[in-house]
């Protein structure tokens, strides 16, 4: 179960994380167009079925985002009572909506229990689907719903370093900021706006 807990964590974090930092002040998103989804999709072969050979069209697109909008919003709620990344937080769908939205989509494609029994082992009962491929937005959508209600959530939290809007996962209790370089980020903003406020107190 750890192992498809992390796949749960990883899809629904990186999924969010296709908003991000442009690298000069500003917002950038990775799903504007079609091609930008193939390639995100392509990029987790090893997560989801099929990626190898999918290409996105509109329509996917589409649903995608919408999901996307939906998983943000509720990573919001997930760091209650720290701020929301930046990014979107003065635009965050209604969570009641937000979770209606991962619903319809993960009840896109119906599962049935199934059990497996092995040798010296208890039973198991996955849920698996009852026919063919798993629509895209059935699979993201399952996999958000599976991290939110996931031991995982706790750790889940938003940078707040000059310029980064990123959700991460807190690897250790006193970590906070998503990568080292934000960290460095954050303590020059910090030493800047100590000498500021020192140097303004000098002048008055």
């Amino acid at each position: 179960m750890a192992e498809s807990n992390d796949v749960d964590t990883r899809l629904a974090l990186d999924l969010a994380l296709t908003i991000r930092h442009d690298g000069q002040g500003g917002v950038a998103d990775d799903l504007t167009e079609p091609g930008g989804l193939t390639a995100w999709v392509r990029g987790h072969a090893d997560l989801l079925p099929g990626a190898d050979t999918f290409i996105a069209d509109a329509a996917a697109l589409a649903a995608v985002r919408d999901l996307r909008a939906a998983v943000r919003a509720l990573f919001a709620r997930a760091v209650r009572p720290g701020d929301p990344s930046p990014a979107d937080a003065a635009r965050l769908l209604p969570v009641p909506q937000a979770v209606l939205r991962l619903n319809t989509a993960a009840a896109l494609a119906p599962t049935v229990p199934v059990l497996t029994w092995d040798d010296g082992a208890e039973p198991v009962v996955r849920q698996q689907p009852s026919s063919g491929a798993v629509p895209l937005p059935a699979l993201l959508a399952r996999a958000a719903l599976a991290f939110l209600a996931s031991p995982d959530r706790s750790r889940l939290h938003a940078c707040h370093a000059p310029r980064c809007v990123r959700y991460f996962i807190k690897e250790h209790p006193r970590q906070e900021w998503c990568r080292p370089s934000c960290g460095n980020r954050a303590r020059v903003a910090r030493h800047h706006e100590r000498h500021r406020k020192s140097a303004q107190a000098v002048g008055d």
